[in-house]
């Protein structure tokens, strides 16, 4: 099973192609849509519904996948859930480039303060990160910084933020979810 979490435009056609490629690797694809609004109700819907997902599966190798503000909560829930996390272009600062976009910005800041404490070294080895070289919105060079001494990180030299096709990184992706 693969959850796919949508960035901040959920309404977004990528979403669907994204959902449709993720099935290449895994039939057992699942969205999940929240607010994007309301940080702290988001990450409690969250992991309600990841934790439902799972309850509803029997794979042992399930992963959680988001791009752009999915990736920030892919790589939280899917900690705190106990799943391997495929994040593309995360943004790890929405509390800085969020605003005026979202009713509490500084809701990101107090998640972010709230997750476990050196939780990326208790994460080592289960989020694969994938940065677009290309990202007209985030500063991917500032999230490889805070990333790579954790995880390691794959550069796109074709995709823009929103990342419309993740074909080219659908292999590395499958040996991840299926390695122990």
């Amino acid at each position: 099973m693969i959850i796919y979490l949508h960035g901040f435009d959920s309404t977004s056609p990528g979403n669907h192609e994204k959902v449709l490629q993720l099935q290449f690797i895994d039939p057992d694809v699942r969205f999940i849509n929240y607010s994007t609004l309301h940080p702290k109700h988001d990450m409690q819907h969250l992991l309600k519904e990841v934790s439902k997902h799972m309850s509803l599966s029997d794979d042992k190798n399930s992963l959680i996948c988001g791009v752009g503000l999915g990736g920030f909560w892919s790589e939280r829930i899917g900690f705190l859930s106990g799943i391997k996390q495929v994040i593309f272009n995360p943004n790890l600062f929405p509390e800085e480039n969020m605003e005026g976009r979202i009713d509490r910005p500084e809701e990101y800041r107090d998640i972010s303060t709230k997750c476990v404490e050196s939780f990326r070294q208790k994460n080592a080895s289960r989020c694969m990160v994938v940065l677009s070289s290309e990202d007209e919105v985030l500063d991917n060079q500032r999230s490889a910084s805070l990333l790579s001494p954790h995880y390691d990180v794959v550069w796109d030299d074709n995709q823009t933020h929103k990342f419309k096709s993740i074909s080219s990184h659908l292999q590395a992706m499958k040996a991840f979810k299926e390695s122990a």
